[in-house]
Parts: C-alpha cells; structure tokens; sequence
C-alpha cells in the first residue's frame, strides 16, 4: 500500500489537502493487470518456441535458390550446380498451359545452368550443323542433362527421355530463372527482332505464345499473373536505381548526418527561445510557401509565353516519363503545383487568425517542455532505446518468417506430356519411380520435384503459425513503444509535479520512470498493446482480402471491404490516442489500464475544448518543424545532385535519376526530425494532461497550489497564494 506522503493530488470525489512531501509520480506502487503480464510472458515463450521449431525445419535456401527437377539447389555452393545458379525450362512453351497455376508445376524438365541462351536453335538444327561444326554441339550440350554425350540421337528418343530441350531461345535471367528476351519495337513484341520461330519439330510458332507461357510461370512464381514485359521494365528501372544507391549513398549520408545536426540545434535553441523560433518556423514557411507560389506562376508564364512551345502540351498527353524533368517542362505541371501551393498557404493563415491565442498557449507548453527536456536531457537519447527494440522485434519476425516459409520436405509429381495421362500430377517417389508401372502406361513421364510441403499436422499448420507469427510481431512492437512512451511520461510528469524545479526533480528519472513501467506495469503496457495489434490485424485482413477482391465484379463486397477499412482505421487511430493518454496515467498514478484509460478518457472528455485545439496546435507547430528541416535539407540536396551550386559541382556523381537519392534524404530528414520531435510531442502530451489534472483539483490557495509555471498562469490568469509564493522563495 502506498504512503501517505506518496499519494498525489486526487481528482476523485474531495480533494486532498497539499501534501508537501508529495514530488511526481508515486514510488510506493503495486503490479497492474498481472493477469495480462502472465499471459504475455507466455506468448514471449510461445514465440521463441515457434522460432526454434521454425529454424529445426526450415531452410532459407528454398527461398534463395530455385530449384531443378530433381530437387537440387541451383547456385549453391558445395554442390554440382555450384555454378549453375540460374533455371532453364527445356520447353517454356509447355508452361503456357492454364493447370500450371493449378498444380503449381511447370510439365518440362527444369535444369540448372551457368547462363542463359542468347540465340533461337533447335535440336534439328544443331545436328544438322553439327556435320559441319563441332562448336554447335558444344554450346547446345549446356542445356542438356549432365552426362548426356550423344549428339546423333534421334529427336523422337531425345524428347522421349528429356536429354536435351527440343529448343532454345534468347532469354536473359529473371528471378533466377531464364525467361525470353522480350523487347518492344514499334508497338511490336519480338524477341531478337523475330516476331515468329520455329519449335523443336519444325512449326512456326508467334512471340506471343512465349509471352503466353513466361506469364504463366511469373503467375506461379509471383502469385499473380502480372505481364512478364512489364516486370523485365521494372527490373530495368530498378537496376538503374541501385547504381544511384550505390554511386550517391556516401552524399546521402552526409545529408542525414546534416539533418542530425540541425534537429540537435533545433531543440538546443527550442530550450531557450521556444517563442521566437515557433513564429519563425511559420512565418518562414509561409514565406516558403509564398516564394514558391510565385516561382511556380513565373515559370507557367515563361511556359505560356513561348510560341509553339511546350506550353499547350498536357500531362495526358505524354503519359508517365520515368525522366520527372520532362513534366517540369509543361505549364499545367506549374499551375497545378501552384494552386497547391496556394491553398495551402491560405490554409495556413486562415488557421493562425482565428487560433492565434491558442498559439499563445501552445508557445507556453512548449517552452515548458523545453525547460523539462534541459533538466532531463536524458530523454533524448532513449528513442535510440526504442529503435534496438524494434530492430530486434522485426529481425525476429522476419526470419521466423522465412524459415516458416522455407518448411517443408521436396514434394515429387508425376510430369507427362501426354495431358490425358491418368497419373499426372500425382505425388512420387524419385529413387523408385523406375520400378512402377507409371512409365509403361504413360511413356515419358517423369518424376520431378513439384514444390515443398508435407502432410504433418505442423506443415498443414504453417499458414496459422505465419498468422500467429504476424500477431505476436504486432503486440511486441506496439509493446515497445507503448514502454517508451510510459518511460517518457513518468520522466516527464517527474518534472510537472515538482513544486520547486529542479531542486524537487528527483534523480535519475527516465531510469526510474523506465524501471517502474517494467517492474510494475508490463501487464498494463501489454494489454493496450494487445487491443492495438488485435485491430492491426483486422486491418491487414481487410488488406489482403480488398487486394483478392480487385478484380472480383461484387461491387458490394468491395464497398463493404472499403467500409470496414474505414471503420477500422478511424478505430486504430483512437485506440492509438486513448491508450497514448492512458499510459500517462499509468506513469503517473500507477493504476491498471482499465482504470487509467477511464480516467483520462473523462479527463479530457472534461476538457475537450482545449485539448481539440491546444493539442492539435501543439501537434501542428511540431510538424511544421519537420517540415522546415526536411524542406530546408531537401532544397539543399536539390540544388546539389542538379549541380547548381557551382563551388562542388564537379563532386556530384553521375545519376540515372536525381530524385532518386532527392527523395531519399528527404524522407530520411523527415523520419530523423519525427524522431526527436517524438520527444517533446510526448513531453507536451505529458504535461498537457498533468496541467489539465492540476486545473481540477488545485484553486492556487495555500493548501493546494497550482503546480503550472507563471507563465501558463498569466495566461490562463490563474494565481498561487502569495502565503505560499512567500514559503516557497524562502525554500529556494
């Protein structure tokens, strides 16, 4: 039970008399919600089980490796196709067939080679001249099975027994795998510049049904049937934008470690002039704003005004470009961005009028967090706590995925080329399939390695466990936070409730905040986690199911899958603020989450004036400051990687896409700013429920002093008795 002198102002029914030995959140405190503590430390133990039996029966090497027919690994070391690390389907044009993403399994041999064809031939061709030229066999026999030496079999043996493909066309790898060299000429599909060849039995076959098949085959690798000319034109783009990683990465890092520097400055002079740089972040970025409004029309009339120009193209007209600059050559790309621009500087000036006392008062909580922040510095440094956590958290995850994934023993299905085959598709066993009858009734056949799975209770459950993987992963991550914000909170509340600062700030804060959050209330913290991760779940339910219905014609299903999205996103959001407020409370009072959700719930129910508007400004003065120090370093690295600072042009790398590495540092600018601004969101958060607590129960007598600075006082006009003011300057 806790002390008399630990007990906090109450709120609830008669006020308490003024305790003086009172300083911050309770020491003397029970464990909360241990039933919930159990029960997460149970999932925890269930957790690393299910990774234990996952990394037992998983093998990442499915899932890097594509596989050949016999079940071998292409491109793995220590083995025969050590250097063989890409697949080639023998006859790619049998992959056309719908049933291959029924049974999952293309009905041709599947090989591991060292490299791709580069030219059309056909087994007739070859031994034809093969008369003439020893080389053609050469090059041909690396698609053929190892050990296969017999270039004067006859084509009707070689298919029979699947030697050698019947034919081989140009093809360059993908995922691993050879697939056709399709290029767009003219609106046409060829490959090599054929648009008709020949197969392995001498008939004109169209480009079209190569496309047909390699569609079928990226369906049963990619889980959908995407268009295999599209996908080879995104690894194009791709590829282009890793050589901009790799050639731009070390100027990437420079501008983060900028965008470091000036955050850390930003909140160093918050600490003192929180006032005076608020007003200038927006005054400055209407000024932006502004500047760039008339940017934008001057180069919509430089546009217009040209003759003949590029001034009457539209947008429509030129379709997507990857190239983003040939848009900035087009006047309606400067009149959209400039209504843009101005509604939302009108926004923002419409907003500071009619709020610019409430901006007073936001400007006054601020400075306060600051003032909290220059005590308890500390605080700054924990987010760093947070990402490990998290780090861990998603390795975790990840990995137990993968291995989940890769579970499973080699499943064998009975190929044959004739369709009507009665046992195809049938599982099989390798080292005795020659002692069946299956060849005998259908000749031909093989049996090759079809996927990976069994038939044990643990691989028919491996899709619950991904689920259950996926869950867990959601409840720690929304635990670790929910730990930082409660460590920050009672950190924080340690500094409000002092009623002399610093000399009533006991020591070490954030220690003690973070060792009484984990201590007492990993129960609590874990509930509020576990109803957030319940509803993430949902949410991504909902995802998957909405992506499965795309191309669905239910217009009904879809429009209730959109609704409930709605729902529980608004749902999401909610539970996000109240279990934010709650584990303020927690931190504060150290009553379990029930309680504590209750009680801030009606406590800011009470108030809900202020909090609609002194929250949302505060939260808007914070963002503004984001976007500054983004805004600021991302113009900076424009004007760089566009070689427009003329003193270190010549270091700019050469780029395929410069706002490849643009977007990067600004979204990385933004990420480091939303981290240290963290800090003081959670800070004013803090204080703002604690000054609305100390609203209530206080009335500035001698008894019950307000615990707010002067300075909120003078706004709120609000007074402590001069008896008391008078002890307490004696005090100091």
């Amino acid at each position: 039970m806790a002390r008399k002198t630990d007990i906090p102002p109450s709120y609830y029914g008669e006020p308490r008399k003024f305790d003086p030995g009172f300083r911050g959140p309770i020491h003397n405190r029970g464990c909360t919600d241990v039933v919930c503590c159990v029960v997460f430390v149970i999932f925890i133990l269930g957790y690393i089980a299910l990774g234990t039996v996952a990394w037992i029966h998983g093998d990442p090497r499915k899932v890097v490796y594509p596989t050949d027919s016999h079940g071998q690994f292409c491109g793995q070391q220590g083995t025969p196709n050590a250097n063989k690390a890409i697949l080639f389907y023998f006859n790619i044009l049998q992959c056309a067939n719908p049933a291959v993403l029924i049974n999952l399994q293309c009905p041709t041999t599947q090989l591991c080679v060292s490299k791709c064809p580069d030219r059309f031939a056909t087994y007739l061709d070859m031994q034809y001249n093969y008369r003439y030229n020893k080389s053609y066999w050469e090059y041909y026999r690396q698609f053929c099975k190892p050990g296969f030496d017999n270039p004067r079999k006859s084509v009707a043996q070689v298919l029979r027994d699947e030697d050698c493909p019947s034919m081989i066309v140009p093809s360059r790898p993908f995922l691993q795998r050879c697939f056709p060299d399709f290029i767009t000429r003219n609106g046409t599909l060829t490959v090599a510049n054929k648009t008709v060849f020949k197969d392995g039995l001498g008939k004109t076959r169209s480009v079209i049904d190569l496309r047909d098949a390699a569609n079928r085959v990226t369906a049963m690798q990619q889980g959908v049937e995407s268009g295999i000319t599209s996908l080879l034109d995104a690894k194009e783009v791709g590829m282009k934008i890793f050589e901009d990683y790799a050639n731009s990465w070390y100027w990437i890092l420079i501008g983060l470690v900028i965008t470091m520097v000036v955050s850390l400055a930003f909140i160093l002079l918050l600490r003192f002039t929180a006032g005076v740089l608020l007003w200038l972040i927006i005054f400055g970025v209407i000024a932006v704003v502004g500047y760039g409004i008339w940017h934008c029309y001057w180069e919509f009339s430089t546009l217009r005004g040209k003759p003949h120009g590029d001034g009457d193209v539209t947008i429509s007209d030129i379709g997507f470009q990857t190239d983003f600059r040939v848009y900035l050559q087009l006047s309606q790309t400067w009149l959209i961005f400039m209504i843009s621009l101005s509604v939302i500087e009108a926004v923002i000036i419409i907003i500071l009028i009619f709020l610019r006392r409430r901006v007073r008062i936001a400007i006054a909580l601020l400075k306060e967090g600051s003032r909290a922040i220059g005590y308890i510095m500390s605080t700054l440094f924990y987010p760093i706590i947070t990402f490990v956590l998290l780090a861990i958290c998603i390795a975790y995850w990840a990995v137990t995925a993968v291995f989940l994934a890769s579970s499973g023993d080699a499943v064998y299905k009975v190929m044959s080329t004739p369709d009507k085959c009665v046992y195809a598709n049938l599982t099989c066993d390798p080292e005795t399939f020659s002692q069946t009858n299956v060849t005998k009734v259908c000749p031909g056949s093989q049996c090759t390695f079809a996927f990976y799975g069994g038939e044990s209770l643990y691989h028919r459950y491996i899709f619950v466990l991904q689920l259950c993987n996926l869950l867990v992963f959601l409840w720690l991550v929304n635990f670790t936070i929910a730990l930082g914000q409660c460590t920050l909170a009672g950190a924080f509340a340690s500094y409000y409730w002092a009623l002399r600062k610093p000399q009533d700030i006991p020591s070490c804060p954030l220690f003690s905040s973070f060792s009484r959050a984990v201590r007492y209330h990993t129960g609590s913290l874990a509930f509020g986690s576990l109803i957030l991760a319940v509803v993430q779940m949902f949410r991504i339910v909902l995802e998957y199911l909405d992506h499965k219905l795309k191309g669905a014609h239910n217009a009904f299903a879809r429009f209730l899958i959109c609704c409930l999205k709605c729902c529980f996103w608004c749902l999401e959001h909610f539970i996000k603020f109240m279990n934010r407020n709650a584990y303020i409370m927690i931190a504060i009072y150290g009553k379990n989450f029930c309680t504590s959700a209750k009680d801030a719930f009606f406590l800011l129910m009470r108030n809900v004036v202020r909090v609609a508007v002194l929250d949302k400004v505060t939260d808007f003065l914070l963002f503004l400051g984001k976007v500054l120090i983004s805004g600021s370093v991302g113009v900076l690295a424009f004007f760089f990687f566009t070689r427009k600072i003329p003193v270190i042009q010549e270091e700019v790398p050469s780029l395929n896409y410069y706002w490849v590495p643009l977007l990067t540092v600004i979204f990385g600018s933004y990420l480091i700013a939303h981290g240290f601004f963290n800090v003081y969101a959670m800070c004013v958060d803090t204080l703002f429920l604690c000054f609305l607590v100390d609203l209530e129960v206080n009335s500035g007598s001698a008894a019950r002093p307000f615990y707010m600075s002067s300075t909120l006082r003078q706004i709120l006009d609000k007074k402590n008795s001069k008896r008391r003011k008078d002890k307490r300057e004696r005090g100091r």
